[in-house]
């Protein structure tokens, strides 16, 4: 009988704090953060975003290339306001473009929270998935060190959007509440 090889596990994950001074309307923040949609839309590329009911999204991660292989991540998110609070976190995982991969996992748990300075957030980005055969040659610390870069990446321009959408958006969101006042 013919021993099969062990399955090689690759793990990584990446982490980005926030934190943004907003000058005026301070006190509105968190009605603000109970807009789930619009929130979750300035915060995330809303191009890319399915509302899916109450608290419930799927986003298509923005795409890109592993060794000359095109990866497409798509993520059912989950998001549930406390006081002061939006809290996100990956519910279900779906990846393109690796081959056949059984046992891809995605970890995501983001929060933003409305403070009297602005807002503070964090998020945590992780994946775990079994070595691809296509990239069967290639040492997993290899993959894991460019998967995790790939996820910094990601995160980075997350907060980059997070620092100048969420922002100009919470603007938007008190001038139109005003008129309706």
């Amino acid at each position: 009988m013919p021993r099969l090889l062990p399955i090689m596990s690759l793990a990584f994950d990446a982490r980005q704090k926030i934190d943004l001074p907003v000058n005026s309307n301070v006190e509105r923040l968190p009605d603000y953060l109970l807009q789930q949609e619009r929130v979750v839309g300035a915060m995330l590329d809303s191009k890319k975003l399915i509302a899916l009911g109450q608290g419930k999204f799927r986003y298509k991660v923005t795409s890109f290339k592993v060794f000359q292989l095109q990866v497409n991540p798509v993520v059912s998110i989950a998001v549930v306001n406390t006081e002061n609070l939006l809290q996100m976190h990956a519910t279900d995982s779906t990846l393109d473009g690796l081959g056949l991969v059984d046992d891809f996992e995605l970890k995501l748990d983001a929060n933003l929270r409305a403070t009297n300075k602005g807002l503070e957030g964090e998020a945590l980005l992780g994946v775990k998935v079994s070595q691809p055969p296509l990239l069967k040659l290639i040492p997993p610390r290899i993959l894991e060190s460019t998967g995790q870069s790939i996820l910094n990446g990601i995160l980075l321009g997350i907060k980059g959007r997070v620092t100048h959408q969420l922002i100009q958006d919470f603007k938007q969101w008190c001038q139109e509440n005003e008129l309706v006042n």
